[in-house]
């Protein structure tokens, strides 16, 4: 082989070989778009705070009923009222039981919420309203068990905690089931619908204007 041919195939395996090694460490290298930065681990524990319905992944601490009555009156009170009935135009949070399949349904935490995890998650993440996530897990176990209290779920001598934490039973539990609409309503399902002349034409029998439902630039109906 000459020496002439000699570089030029030197030169070929050193640009293979140098577009080997790119591809493979594009290959490896994470995908990078200029924005953000990879989460730390302190970070992500900052989001990880889930609690399962048995309790799993519940913070350590505790609280009573007659430390969470303290908490709920100078934290909760102003706008769920004194005694979880609601002040105004905020959610009441006490009461309400077999109302669910009456025509004025009250979803509270004693007449809806199926887990206790339910409760405590949300106190946990969005309340006080305002001051999301400012109570410490004292706090938080403390008037999580004194709303409990307010919706005769346990007494006024309970304590709430990891370890205490079974021992409460939601008084809706029984009310939340799996979708079954796939086997409960399948006798009602048609493979061949029908998809044409099946009411008519469509027919407009009113209009806004016409039922006072409009404000009017000249009457000023509707509009108080």
């Amino acid at each position: 082989m000459s020496k002439s041919a000699e570089i030029a195939l030197g030169a070929a395996l050193v640009a293979a070989f140098a577009t080997s090694t790119m591809a493979q460490s594009k290959k490896e290298s994470p995908r990078n778009y200029g924005i953000g930065h990879v989460a730390t681990a302190e970070q992500m524990a900052g989001w990880d705070i889930d609690v399962r319905s048995d309790g799993q992944g519940a913070p350590a601490g505790s609280g009573s009923v007659k430390a969470g009555e303290k908490v709920y009156m100078d934290k909760c009170a102003a706008c769920h009222g004194e005694f979880g009935e609601s002040a105004g135009r905020w959610p009441q949070l006490a009461q309400g039981r077999g109302t669910l399949k009456s025509h004025d349904p009250v979803k509270t935490v004693g007449s809806y919420f199926p887990y206790l995890s339910s409760v405590f998650d949300y106190i946990r993440r969005s309340m006080p309203f305002g001051d999301a996530q400012s109570l410490g897990n004292d706090e938080l176990y403390a008037v999580t068990a004194y709303v409990l209290y307010l919706n005769d779920v346990v007494d006024e001598k309970f304590v709430l905690s990891k370890e205490t934490w079974g021992k409460v039973a939601m008084p809706n539990a029984a009310g939340f089931f799996d979708d079954d609409r796939e086997t409960a309503e399948k006798a009602f399902w048609n493979s061949s619908p029908c998809m044409k002349d099946c009411r008519g034409p469509v027919r407009i029998t009113g209009r806004a204007g016409a039922v006072d439902v409009t404000p009017d630039e000249a009457t000023k109906r509707g509009v108080e």
